[in-house]
C-alpha cells in the first residue's frame, strides 16, 4: 500500500508528518509540564536546587506516565527518564566546567606571541 517512486514517498512522508505532528507536540507538552511539576516541587520539598532533582524529576515523570502501561513499563520508562536526564545534566556540568578553560586559551596564546617589553631605548 505503500507510495512507488521517491517523490511519493517524500510527499507521503510529510503528508503523515504533519498528521502526527500535533500528537507529538502535545506528548511533549505534557512530558514538559509533569517534569517541571515535579521539579519544582522537588526544590520545595529538599530546600536545595541541584542535578538530583532534574534526575529524580526525570524518573518520576517517565514512571507517572507509564502508569497505565503497568508496573514492568513504570520500572522501565523511570530507568530511562532517569538516565536521559542524568546524561543531560552530566553533559552540562562538564560544559560549565570546561568552558571556562576554553575561553582562557585565546587569551594566552595572544599573550605568548607578543615580545617581552624591552629597556634597550629607555632612559638610563
Amino acid at each position: 500500500n505503500a507510495p512507488t517512486g521517491q517523490f511519493r514517498r517524500l510527499s507521503s512522508a510529510f503528508a503523515q508528518s504533519r498528521l502526527k505532528a500535533p500528537l507529538l507536540g502535545g506528548a511533549f507538552a505534557v512530558w514538559g509540564g509533569m517534569f517541571t511539576a515535579v521539579d519544582c516541587s522537588l526544590v520545595f520539598v529538599r530546600k536545595k536546587e541541584d542535578p538530583w532533582n532534574s534526575i529524580t524529576s526525570g524518573a518520576i515523570t517517565g514512571a507517572v506516565l507509564a502508569v497505565c502501561h503497568g508496573p514492568a513499563a513504570m520500572a522501565g520508562q523511570a530507568v530511562i527518564g532517569g538516565i536521559i536526564l542524568a546524561i543531560i545534566e552530566g553533559l552540562g556540568i562538564m560544559m560549565s566546567r570546561f568552558a571556562p578553560m576554553l575561553m582562557q586559551q585565546p587569551e594566552m596564546a595572544e599573550d605568548q606571541q607578543q615580545p617581552p617589553p624591552s629597556d634597550a631605548g629607555g632612559s638610563g
